[in-house]
């Protein structure tokens, strides 16, 4: 099974991007429970979970909460059909991602290789979890009216979480690690 290390944002932060999300949601009756909003740091294929564990709580030992920037729209088109949020790749953000990678190659997980061509977003719509699949002009319509709407802020990443791939809020959650507060 392959499990999902996430950057979870605070409350304010997530209330403002889930606005975004409940809309094209509502709009195109895609959920009947939204998926959590997450930026995908790492997937890792059958990870030994408790091996994991320990060497995340070393990497995110130093890390503080830290923004990151949201600078626009950007959509994956089929078979993904995905409205997302571009996360920019620099700072705190990049460097986790990166380290993260770097360290669990090193230990003999089952990681991205290359993880230079990963963008870095939030999902708000795709076929993922969804009540229903949404149509390609559906799809075509929600992408051009978001882009045009635009998207521009910063967000506090509060924690990191390790999840596995349901979208059960309950049952998801394999691991959480709390950022020191600043």
């Amino acid at each position: 099974m392959r499990y999902y290390l996430v950057a979870l944002f605070d409350n304010d932060s997530y209330k403002e991007i889930e606005e975004m999300q409940k809309n094209i949601g509502k709009k195109y009756k895609l959920y009947k429970n939204l998926p959590m909003l997450h930026i995908t740091l790492e997937i890792v294929g059958d990870p030994n979970i408790e091996k994991l564990d320990e060497i995340l709580l070393k990497i995110l030992k130093p890390y503080k909460k830290f923004k990151v920037e949201i600078s626009d729209v950007i959509c994956f088109d089929e078979p993904y059909k995905s409205v997302n949020l571009r996360i920019e790749n620099k700072g705190y953000i990049s460097r986790l991602a990166r380290v993260i990678n770097d360290t669990l190659k090193l230990h003999g997980f089952d990681v991205r290789e290359v993880i230079q061509d990963w963008d870095l977003h939030v999902s708000l719509a795709n076929t993922n979890f969804a009540a229903r699949e949404w149509s390609k002009n559906e799809y075509a319509t929600a992408c051009t009216k978001a882009k045009k709407l635009g998207y521009h802020r910063f967000a506090i990443i509060e924690r990191v979480e390790l999840w596995k791939p349901i979208n059960n809020k309950k049952e998801m959650v394999v691991k959480s690690y709390n950022l020191r507060d600043y």
